[in-house]
Formats: C-alpha cells, sequence, structure tokens
C-alpha cells in the first residue's frame, strides 16, 4: 500500500497504491499539518489525459494544510498508474474507479470515513457530478470547470463541416479494432487549432505544453480516438437533480471556450439545493495557476462548511 514518505514543507505526502478491479491506481496521500485525531478526506483525481502533477498538488497541499486528508491519484491507463490501453479514456470506468478510490480513502490512517468530500475539474469534474449522485458516502461535491453535455461540447470544439468526418473516423476505427488492427490515436493538443486533436484550442495548447515542460514529464500527448468518441458521447445532465441533498459547489470559468461556459450554468441550473456557485475569473485553465488563489479559497471555505464546521448526516 504505502510506500515512502515525502516532506513538502511543513505537510506531509505519501505515495500510496491501491486497486480498481484489477488495475492498479497510484498516487498520493497528503496529511493534514494537524493528525492527532481523525478528520475529513477529499478525493480527488484529474480530467482528461492530464495527470496529477499538473498542478493538483497544489490544491491538495493547500487542503492537507486546512485540516484535511487528501487522496490524489491518477487516473486508469495514464500517468502513474496502471492499465492498458495507454491514453484510453473512459468515463465510465473512471467514475467506478472514483469510487473504488473513495473505498480505499477510508482505509487511510486518520480519515473518519463519515466526512468524504469529492474533487474534480474538467473531465474529473463531471465525473464528481455523477459519482456524488451515485454515492451517499460522499457528503461534499466540489465540481470546477466541468463537462456537462459531451455531444453540444464536441459541436462547439469541432467545426461543423468536419463533424461527419470525425463520426466516419469513429465507425472505422471500431471496425478496424474488430480486425485486430491497433486502435487509432489522436493528439491531446496541437499547436495548430486546426489539426486533430482532442482538445482542439489555443489555451489548452498553451496548458498542456508548458505544464508538461516545466513539471509533469509523465504526461504524453496522445489518446486513443475512442476516447473523443467517448467524451462527445457523455451526458453529466441527466445526473444533475439527483445529487441532492450532498451539497455541490460548482465553479465555472468566465470566459470558458473548451467546457462552455453556458452549459456549465445551464447544468448548474438543473441542480437542486442545496448548491453554491462560483463564476471564476479567466478561462478553462486559470483557476490552476494564476487564478488559483480564488479558486482554492472558494472550494476551501465550501469544505470548510461541510466537513469541518458541519454536523455531517447520515
Amino acid at each position: 500500500m504505502a510506500a515512502t514518505a515525502k516532506l513538502y514543507g511543513e505537510d506531509r505526502r505519501t505515495d500510496v497504491e491501491f486497486d480498481s478491479d484489477g488495475v492498479t491506481l497510484r498516487g498520493w496521500h497528503f496529511r493534514p499539518d494537524r493528525s492527532d485525531s481523525t478528520g475529513p478526506v477529499i478525493v480527488m483525481c484529474h480530467g482528461f489525459a492530464a495527470v496529477k502533477e499538473m498542478w493538483l498538488d497544489r490544491y491538495a497541499e493547500a487542503f492537507a494544510k486546512a485540516g484535511f486528508h487528501v487522496l490524489c491519484y491518477d487516473n486508469r491507463n495514464l500517468g502513474a498508474s496502471d492499465g492498458e490501453l495507454r491514453g484510453e479514456i473512459n468515463p465510465a470506468r473512471q467514475i467506478d474507479d472514483f469510487r473504488n478510490a473513495i473505498t480505499f480513502a477510508e482505509t487511510l490512517p486518520g480519515v473518519d470515513r463519515e466526512r468524504i468530500g469529492i474533487w474534480g475539474s474538467s473531465y474529473s469534474g463531471a465525473h464528481v457530478l455523477v459519482v456524488a449522485a451515485q454515492d451517499r458516502r460522499v457528503k461534499a461535491v466540489s465540481s470546477q470547470v466541468p463537462v456537462i453535455d459531451g455531444e453540444a461540447n464536441f459541436r462547439q470544439l469541432v467545426r461543423s463541416d468536419f463533424i461527419d468526418g470525425a463520426r466516419r473516423g469513429f465507425e472505422e476505427d471500431r471496425r478496424a479494432r474488430a480486425r485486430g488492427e491497433e486502435p487509432g490515436m489522436i493528439d491531446v493538443v496541437n499547436a495548430d487549432p486546426m489539426a486533430p486533436s482532442a482538445l482542439p484550442t489555443p489555451d489548452s495548447w498553451e496548458w498542456f505544453n508548458s505544464t508538461h515542460e516545466l513539471r509533469a514529464p509523465s504526461f504524453v500527448n496522445q489518446c486513443t480516438l475512442r476516447s473523443v468518441e467517448r467524451f462527445s458521447e457523455y451526458q453529466v445532465g441527466s445526473y444533475l437533480r439527483l445529487i441532492s441533498p450532498t451539497p455541490l459547489l460548482m465553479c465555472v470559468a468566465q470566459n470558458d471556450v473548451l467546457t462552455p461556459t453556458r452549459l456549465a450554468l445551464e447544468g448548474y441550473g438543473e441542480a437542486l439545493e442545496p448548491k453554491r456557485l462560483a463564476v471564476l475569473p479567466g478561462g478553462h485553465f486559470d483557476a490552476y495557476v494564476d487564478g488559483f488563489d480564488v479558486s482554492s479559497s472558494v472550494q476551501l471555505d465550501f469544505f470548510r462548511e461541510h466537513l469541518l464546521n458541519a454536523k455531517v448526516l447520515p
């Protein structure tokens, strides 16, 4: 289970691994500054194709310093986690993995299993909405710049005259796999926004490329074509009304062109109380770096209210 403990400033971070339906997932357990009694835990993982070194440690450290345990891990087929095919991103399996991560988090030393929060951003921002609707062990959910409607999102990202060609590509990839051929692959991001890629926006290229070079060498700029097909079919909206009575925080970027602001706001409108909306300055990726202080403080206040200071109901 636990490997080498690493000190990061005043906090403690331990490498961990756990089984999720036969696949070993790896990540970090961040302990709070004060660990002399049991405390709440926040479970978190990254969005589409991203790995935990892409600034998730910054959020985890902030949460730990505020008194939370944090389990932060890489999704299957990505980063430090096992799984084949590499670069295959399946939302249904990632959702099951998230629930298995919650089960593992319950076993971590010092964790109060009655006070579990979950955090996700972008693609995982969608996953946590589904998990919160399904799993009542979750007592608070924070969803940052989430995917809400994959089909509408896909049509925002791909030029309308390219849609039919993309669909034909998905179909041919399935036929090729059935013939035993290698799966089709596509760049996650590309410097040319007109070139084929999963996330064809200039800010996606800038953020993924710069973060990879700065701090995330395990990021691989490829995913399977089927991952994009599944993105285009991912529908979170039907789960939104089922999250209640679990408290929900949705953080939406003011000018998000990757997971469009309007789609996120419409999704927030579908959710029932108790819920809270925070509109963050900037675009999709600003919350990780330039807008980190704003986004983290809003989310810390939310988790404090519902996991630290409030009496948690069963």
